[in-house]
């Protein structure tokens, strides 16, 4: 038996899938304004950061 099949069995299977989509769709908004939000020069530095033995 495949797992579509046990899936179809659960009930309210509808709203984990909306609830995982609006989890994933606000980590990448927060993620997103974060990186446009952080200073470039903390990028470089991070960036940097395995050359600097």
């Amino acid at each position: 038996m495949k797992f579509i099949h046990y899936m179809e069995k659960v009930n309210s299977v509808d709203v984990y899938g909306t609830m995982s989509l609006v989890c994933f769709g606000l980590f990448f908004i927060i993620m997103l304004a974060w990186v446009f939000k952080t200073n470039k020069k903390q990028f470089e530095e991070a960036s940097r950061i395995p050359l600097d033995n």
